[in-house]
């Protein structure tokens, strides 16, 4: 069966759009429900099905796994050295159907609690099938309605290819990969401008919701990692690295050997290090809460049949923040945490968000009940205040705490998990982490992990197939260019783009650029212009350089007029200000 995005319809008359590689195999009468033909993906399929499962891997929620090899597949080898992925061993685990594309949002996967299996490692197996069993529901009502569903259309192949964030990335030049550092990213200059902008938009709310931005190291020794328990459950996820330096002894008597043959890891995650920044000094309750923010890179070990673009990377940047409060701050921070989330996606154009709450796991979970329903009911408070409508995944929480997921919809239906507030009772116990109390007792504080973007680089992947690469003006890194209709203008048109680009002398800046390369007709460098997703055009000429004007157009070929450059620079920061 060849990869594609072609269209099947298997005996249940159900259309279901095949994307990237795309594996099939039939399931036996004795072990399916309905006769149906699964079509999945290695990469994208539990990713379009369920989010929450490619969510909790890059929050690391997930768990390592072993050597396997997949039987099942056709047309490649998956067998991965070091891990397999769990949307490669659901291969075989599913026991009904599947179905990605703009359909997924009606179905989820359906696993059996018995099944066949050869060739796999049966304890990372049965994890994935409860990974996908919690969250398993199939929409009988849409199966009925399959084919009057407006949601039953599916995307074409052109639209398919026109909205990948790859296909755009490389037209708008905004990032490359090289295999000689696989599933790491270069940000382009133009890339670059959008990580800045999206980093500084949050660094200004930071201000507003009393965060405070700190810097932490990339690496720390095995001992760090053995005390947050990643060690042991999530060394195949990082990378390990040593000293290259050579064991050279010394007369006087220190031992080099020690730090020559130590262990570090490359963090995975910045909690650790956030923990070991609040336990530098005594707290005092007056001191909570803490919250602490970081934008350090962080790696992670992912099997190299995985890596996607920039929604499955090795080396990337979260928005990440951790959150140190009494338990009875709980309520007031998780609100806080939610007017964050609503205040973004608001600015990113994703209104439409849906907010899960996922509790207390049946067993192998830690603290007291009481402490787990007085956390359960702080995020149902907090949820409640939002006036949204919530939903509720009943044991699906971490074994440390509850959560709450958030879930955006693009442009074209599809759903993707970003956001995660994460409660955490346990991180704090494994680092002795302490405050004193009121009455001069000390006490545990509790942890509050945060992302509101999760992913940079996911979410820029989002943003960019949500806009069709036509970026809100304040995001954009083509925000203007400015054409001079002759060369003898090309002076004034320097002038312009250097002036608009200062925007009104405040904060703001503007990326203005200036085409005054002489090969290319007007018309043709207009068209250009707007071909790359400049926001605006402004052409001069005798004209406007006698006026101290521009004639500006918008991308989508609105012509607006002549304006003078005071006006532009007014209208950027009306534009700027709404973040339209």
């Amino acid at each position: 069966m060849k990869p594609g995005g072609s269209l099947e319809r298997c005996s249940t008359q159900m259309q279901i759009l095949k994307v990237d590689s795309i594996i099939g195999f039939s399931l036996t009468k004795e072990k399916r429900d309905a006769e149906v033909l699964c079509y999945l993906s290695s990469n994208e399929l539990l990713r379009r099905s369920d989010p929450q499962i490619d969510s909790d891997h890059e929050a690391g929620n997930d768990r390592p796994w072993e050597e396997n090899t997949v039987p099942g597949t056709l047309g490649r080898n998956t067998r991965e050295k070091k891990k397999a992925h769990p949307a490669n061993l659901a291969l075989c685990l599913i026991t009904h159907m599947m179905l990605v594309g703009n359909v997924a949002r009606h179905f989820r996967a359906i696993t059996r609690k018995k099944y066949p299996f050869t060739g796999t490692n049966l304890r990372s197996a049965t994890i994935v099938a409860r990974q996908l069993h919690r969250s398993c529901v199939v929409n009988n009502e849409a199966i009925k309605n399959i084919n009057t569903s407006e949601h039953a259309q599916p995307l074409q192949d052109s639209s398919l290819n026109e909205l990948d964030h790859r296909a755009i990335g490389k037209a708008q030049s905004l990032f490359m990969i090289h295999p000689h550092s696989p599933g790491s990213i270069f940000m382009l200059p133009h890339g670059t401008r959008i990580v800045q902008k999206l980093q500084d938009f949050l660094r200004k709310e930071y201000a507003n919701f009393g965060y405070e931005e700190v810097m932490t190291p990339l690496i720390y020794k095995k001992d760090l990692w053995e005390t947050s328990g990643h060690w042991q459950n999530y060394m195949e996820d990082m990378f390990m690295v040593r000293s290259g330096r050579e064991k050279v002894g010394c007369q006087h008597g220190h031992n080099e050997d020690d730090e020559a043959n130590s262990v570090y890891g490359l963090k995975p995650m910045n909690c650790p290090g956030h923990c070991l920044i609040f336990d530098s000094t005594q707290k005092s309750y007056k001191d909570l809460p803490i919250r602490l923010a970081d934008f350090s890179p962080l790696h992670r070990n992912e099997a190299s049949g995985a890596l996607t673009g920039l929604t499955r990377v090795r080396r990337f940047h979260q928005d990440d923040a951790h959150i140190f409060c009494t338990e009875d701050q709980i309520t007031s921070e998780i609100t806080s945490c939610l007017n964050f989330v609503n205040r973004v996606y608001n600015a990113f154009r994703f209104p439409h968000y849906e907010l899960t709450l996922s509790t207390r796991p049946e067993s192998n979970y830690i603290g007291s009940i009481d402490e787990w329903n007085h956390a359960e009911a702080a995020l149902k408070q907090s949820l409640d205040s939002t006036q949204r409508p919530w939903s509720i995944k009943e044991g699906d929480g971490a074994f440390y705490g509850p959560k709450i997921d958030i879930m955006v919809k693009d442009s074209s239906g599809r759903s993707h998990q970003t956001a995660t507030i994460q409660l955490d009772f346990q991180l704090p116990q494994r680092f002795g982490l302490k405050y004193v109390d009121e009455n001069d007792q000390a006490r545990t504080p509790v942890i509050i992990h945060r992302a509101i973007l999760g992913s940079i680089e996911r979410m820029m992947a989002i943003l960019i197939e949500h806009t069709g690469g036509k970026w809100p003006f304040w995001l954009s890194p083509r925000q203007g260019m400015v054409i001079p209709i002759a060369t003898q203008f090309s002076d004034y048109a320097s002038k312009v783009a250097k002036m608009l680009s200062l925007g009104d002398g405040k904060e703001d800046r503007y990326f203005v650029d200036v085409d005054t390369s002489p090969r290319d007709r007007l018309n043709k460098k207009i068209r250009l212009a707007q071909q790359q997703r400049y926001n605006f055009v402004f052409v001069v000429g005798q004209k406007e350089q006698d006026t101290n004007t521009v004639n500006v157009r918008t991308r989508d070929g609105e012509i607006l007029g002549t304006k003078s450059l005071e006006e532009v620079r007014h209208m950027f920061s009306d534009i700027t200000s709404k973040l339209a």
